[in-house]
């Protein structure tokens, strides 16, 4: 892989990081609560990443996509969590009963871990996101084919990328934070999440099995 290629991959994955999808969405719908909930859930979504470029390097994403019932499974099971994590913040959005702003950064380790879990499990189980890494990493990689290490550099350069971007949602909600947490402005941001996700789950399920 030459130099090149390598900077068109991080033009083409800066496009990609930074145009809304889920990711985005779940780490709105964290950050809103508190910003090390939108921090650990920005991690989760690059930890995903991370073993997605992983499994596509070694091999065993592609097993994933080639069997039918395995790659259904994944997919309806990602549906169903983005529809749960939609329904979480469309209900938050109509009982617009919100604790008193405390970002000092402390909060139980329960409340942490499912901030991470739901950035990890949203991404884990998207399968479009590994056949991201199947599909485009080739096409940067001289005569389509590279060392183990070529892939991983482009997988984790993405991931990376992702996870910058998301550092940057997090600061700018945090500086604005006394006008995002303004209780008409929460609940249109609540509402306005809940309503993506269970948009971008609908997009999944409609998406045909043979467009993978």
């Amino acid at each position: 892989m030459t130099w090149t290629l390598y900077l068109s991959f991080l033009a083409f994955a800066t496009v990609i990081v930074i145009a809304p999808g889920p990711d985005f969405a779940v780490v709105l719908k964290n950050s809103l609560t508190r910003r090390r909930a939108g921090l650990l859930a920005a991690v989760g979504i690059t930890t995903s990443n991370m073993v997605h470029g992983t499994a596509a390097a070694i091999g065993v994403g592609a097993l994933l996509l080639s069997s039918q019932a395995l790659f259904t499974a994944v997919r309806w099971i990602g549906i169903a969590y983005l529809c749960y994590l939609g329904a979480q913040a469309l209900l938050s959005a109509r009982r617009g009963a919100y604790p008193a702003d405390d970002d000092s950064g402390g909060g139980p380790p329960l409340h942490g871990l499912r901030s991470w879990s739901q950035g990890f499990l949203s991404n884990i189980t998207n399968p479009k996101v590994l056949a991201f890494y199947l599909s485009v990493l080739p096409q940067f990689l001289a005569g389509g084919q590279g060392s183990l290490g070529a892939v991983l550099l482009l997988a984790y350069s993405h991931a990376a990328l992702g996870l910058l971007w998301l550092l940057l949602v997090v600061a700018f909600l945090h500086y604005a934070r006394s006008w995002v947490l303004r209780r008409p402005i929460r609940r249109t941001l609540d509402a306005g999440t809940g309503v993506a996700l269970l948009g971008f789950a609908a997009a999944l399920a409609l998406e045909p099995a043979g467009g993978r």
